[in-house]
């Protein structure tokens, strides 16, 4: 997918996205099916309707290109991305420098103040976590500048129900840290430590000032995620955020 308003080319011109190679190879399925040529055709009917849309073409799968598949070691599930100008870049949660730290990201941070004494920094930008392994990934992967959950029901949850299991079939234990019920939709895909299986799924409320105060606050999902790590012999991760 591209950010050209172009008229759609034929199923066997479409360009396929410049991923990495261990989630290209497995996804190839996907990319191909009905689904995803269905989207495509939506996006670039919607641009060129003149409609603004967010993260920009090039940033769509920027959280699996930052965090190749076998790096994975915490996912952490969004809805759909920030539909202000300017703020969202393809990380769930994340906006970039120069923008003003959302609500749901402020609270973020003041979790990640009380749960591990980490100061919140002077920007919203979670690039340093990506880099690390923690996959940013929204379930909706665009949005139309203005109105939020506005490309929900287009195809998005298929591909992203796809990454997630893909996920959860590797080897080794990872942490699921899913914040609210839309996230927690995507538990079915996962085999919890409790029902038996090698990861470790943490639930709670959304971040989101409506809910944070029901659960999300107080749940220290960052410290509990290390030590489930640790407790497995990888490295932690160093969840600062430098400016």
């Amino acid at each position: 997918m591209t950010d050209s308003a172009a008229a759609p080319l034929s199923t066997a011109e479409r360009p396929r996205p410049k991923l990495d190679p261990s989630w290209a190879d497995p996804l190839r399925p996907m990319f191909a099916s009905q689904t995803m040529a269905a989207l495509r055709e939506f996006l670039l009917t919607e641009k060129s309707a003149g409609k603004r849309i967010f993260p920009r073409g090039s940033e769509y799968f920027r959280a699996l290109d930052l965090t190749p598949l076998d790096k994975v070691r915490v996912v952490i599930l969004g809805q759909d991305p920030y539909h202000g100008a300017g703020q969202a870049h393809g990380l769930c949660f994340s906006v970039q420098r120069g923008v003003r730290p959302p609500p749901s990201l402020v609270n973020i941070y003041k979790e990640l103040k009380a749960d591990l004494g980490i100061d919140p920094p002077r920007h919203g930008n979670l690039t340093h976590w990506a880099e690390q392994g923690v996959l940013l990934l929204n379930s909706v992967l665009t949005v139309e500048m203005g109105k939020a959950a506005s490309h929900q029901g287009r195809g998005w949850e298929k591909f992203t129900d796809a990454v997630i299991e893909l996920v959860a079939r590797q080897e080794r234990p990872i942490v699921f840290i899913l914040w609210g019920a839309y996230a927690q939709r995507k538990a079915a895909f996962v085999k919890d430590v409790s029902q038996g299986g090698r990861h470790l799924v943490i639930r709670s409320a959304h971040p989101s000032p409506l809910s944070a105060h029901n659960g999300f606050l107080g749940s220290r999902p960052f410290s509990r995620a290390n030590a489930f790590l640790e407790e497995h012999g990888q490295a932690p991760i160093d969840w600062r955020v430098p400016d």
